[in-house]
């Protein structure tokens, strides 16, 4: 099979890695992680500019036009920095969605702004009551009128602190945990009865938990047929779960390479510690995890072409190795560093604490081996 990226392909690579090496030190990354947005708003002026959010939309739609594949290897060159721009709630989780759901009015109004970085959006899916399965929707839509009022609470929604606009799943019809009966609604963030308590998570990002009481809709920003988006919206969290994976294995190149460095300086006994066998093996057995995730990425980014059933598998599959490898490459690379790995000094923690983070997201190791074991 030939793995060789297209010139389209690496000129992307390029772009982003040379935009990372000259504008995107881990000093900067620090910095906007405890800023009050969480990121860089010229930055994500500048990810317009380049032509970085058109990627995963159609030409049709004004974008670049691009696949799985194409997101794969942007987003691993994000991981290697870990870049706080809310990239996946914005294109994959709120854009694609409304490619996939919107009627030719909503795509041209709404796509046209993402792409030209104008517009924030979030997806708020997830609930306490669904632990990360979409078809769990207690937050209730009724129609009245020329308008859908919206009940409910949602958690843990990316970007929800500075989205504009964010995608609500609410229900019109059947039970609880049934998968028929859900909707998507876009929401203006602003709008009354809609309250948002933002937070930092533990990886430096940010996240915000909703409050919908009686949030009044037009029923022009229902997005779809009604009762009938799930299928939607579990293809946007798969291809959000495999931009994700991509990221991590980005994040855990860094920290294998920089424990492999780290290594050749400390010394201990008169000699560099890397000269010792027994850590010797750690690191390679670091190395071994980092490529056997490398591989399984581009697995499953292949695979997703192939169609939705094709991909539920191969996603699941990568984010249960992504989940155990993180958390192994993440802990040898903080005991590796010994005392150091643990401050704040280094960007190590850093990285562990993003790992961490994404073993949690869009459903953890547990979540993805049951998913796995129930698609054919």
């Amino acid at each position: 099979m030939n793995f060789d990226l297209s010139e389209e392909q690496q000129m992307l690579v390029d772009s982003i890695g040379k935009f990372l090496k000259n504008d995107y030190p881990f000093e900067t990354r620090r910095k906007l992680a405890n800023s009050e947005l969480g990121f860089s708003a010229q930055n994500w002026k500048t990810f317009a500019e380049l032509g970085w959010l058109s990627v995963p939309f159609s030409a049709d739609n004004g974008g670049f036009g691009g696949t799985s594949v194409d997101m794969m290897l942007m987003h691993e060159q994000f991981g290697t920095a870990l870049v706080t721009e809310p990239v996946i709630p914005t294109l994959i989780l709120g854009g694609r969605l409304i490619e996939l759901l919107g009627n030719n009015v909503q795509k041209e109004t709404l796509l046209s702004a993402v792409i030209q970085g104008e517009l924030q959006l979030a997806l708020a899916y997830n609930e306490r009551i669904a632990r990360n399965n979409p078809a769990i929707v207690g937050c209730t839509a009724r129609r009245e009128g020329d308008s859908y009022v919206l009940n409910g609470e949602k958690i843990a929604v990316l970007n929800g602190h500075a989205a504009n606009q964010i995608l609500v799943t609410a229900r019109l019809s059947g039970d609880v945990s049934s998968a028929n009966g859900i909707s998507v609604f876009v929401v203006d963030a602003n709008a009354a009865g809609l309250q948002r308590k933002p937070y930092q998570t533990v990886d430096g990002l940010r996240a915000a938990d909703l409050q919908l009481n009686n949030v009044k809709v037009p029923a022009a920003n229902l997005l779809g047929t009604e009762g009938a988006a799930f299928d939607a919206v579990e293809t946007v969290l798969d291809e959000a779960t495999l931009a994700l994976c991509a990221e991590a294995v980005g994040a855990m190149e860094v920290l294998y390479k920089t424990t492999v460095d780290y290594s050749k300086t400390r010394k201990q006994f008169g000699m560099p510690i890397g000269k010792f066998q027994v850590l010797q093996f750690r690191m390679v057995d670091m190395f071994m995890a980092h490529e056997q995730c490398k591989s399984m990425i581009y697995m499953a980014a292949l695979r997703s072409l192939e169609g939705r059933a094709a991909a539920r598998k191969a996603v699941s599959a990568v984010k249960v190795q992504i989940g155990k490898a993180g958390r192994k490459i993440g802990q040898e690379a903080v005991q590796l560093h010994g005392g150091m790995g643990m401050t704040d000094e280094l960007n190590v923690g850093y990285y562990f604490k993003r790992l961490t983070a994404i073993d949690a997201l869009f459903g953890n190791v547990d979540f993805h081996l049951a998913r796995y074991g129930l698609v054919a």
